[in-house]
């Protein structure tokens, strides 16, 4: 595993608690040796400072963190800003994203897309970030159509991102299919996979719902006969994963980036499961 590039996403903690909890649970996670830690980050300045506080953290322990940017609502000179504050802080890598449209937004805003996000980053720091971007292997939830949303990922790379990480899936024929899309329109950066641990089922259809992100109908139908019992919903979900992670990583999935929602147990099963 260890050629592989492996990584956990964080969100930022919104109470001291949050921040002590936060860090107990990296603490257990650094034992496995992530590549680096993302960090998600709220459009129109709701998290931001959460962001570059729990990024600094990380970095302040002596790994590495990348924020992720989000241009809905921002303007040239407000991404400068953030940008200057990343640099300052150490940060070499940030996840670009447009970020979730809130609603009845009317589209203003200096960006539109993240490979203006990208241009633009581009523009002002040079080669100085490493910039991830995003990719759905499903498609994403407001894309036209799976073409119209393979040309968007195109631009994301032609803008300069270095590498994607996909939404989460549990079908693993649907990373594949995509590899073999992106490859016929010339993408040709590392496509990272990323996976969402099974723990709680309510709150997996409802990020499902909101993302577009399919969860096959055996897995459904087996995890909602298990009711309100939250260990047999774990063991089955670990399986479940489990698989998964072990047919991307054999098909040559350059690597795995977990949502690991700021919790340790489950992306750590995961892990132990992968490098036996």
């Amino acid at each position: 595993m260890a050629d592989h590039n492996f990584s956990i996403e964080f969100f930022p903690p919104k109470t001291p608690e949050g921040t002590e909890k936060l860090r107990a649970t990296r603490a257990k996670l650094s034992e496995l040796h992530p590549k680096y830690y993302s960090v998600t980050f709220g459009a129109g300045g709701s998290t931001q400072q959460g962001t570059l506080d729990t990024v600094r953290d990380i970095l302040a322990a002596g790994e590495e963190a990348a924020p992720h940017l989000s241009c809905v609502g921002g303007t040239r000179e407000s991404i400068r800003k953030v940008l200057a504050d990343f640099k300052d802080a150490g940060v070499g890598r940030i996840v670009a994203l447009r970020g979730d449209l809130p609603s009845g937004y009317g589209g203003a805003g200096e960006f539109r897309y993240a490979n203006e996000l990208v241009e633009f980053i581009r523009a002002e720091t040079g080669d100085h970030f490493h910039i991830e971007v995003a990719g759905y292997p499903e498609m994403h939830p407001q894309a036209r159509s799976p073409q119209d949303d393979l040309q968007a990922l195109v631009r994301k790379v032609q803008a300069g991102a270095d590498s994607v990480i996909t939404q989460y899936f549990y079908n693993a024929d649907a990373y594949f299919q995509f590899i073999e899309q992106t490859q016929k329109v010339g993408i040709n950066v590392p496509i990272v996979a990323g996976i969402m641990p099974i723990t709680n089922y309510t709150q997996l259809l409802r990020f499902s719902e909101m993302c577009g992100a399919e969860i096959p109908r055996w897995v459904r139908l087996k995890l909602a006969s298990f009711g309100d019992d939250s260990a047999s919903i774990k063991a089955f979900g670990l399986d479940v994963v489990t698989s998964l992670c072990e047919r991307l990583l054999e098909g040559g999935a350059p690597g795995l980036h977990f949502y690991s929602l700021n919790q340790a147990a489950a992306t750590t099963a995961l892990w132990q499961r992968l490098v036996k």
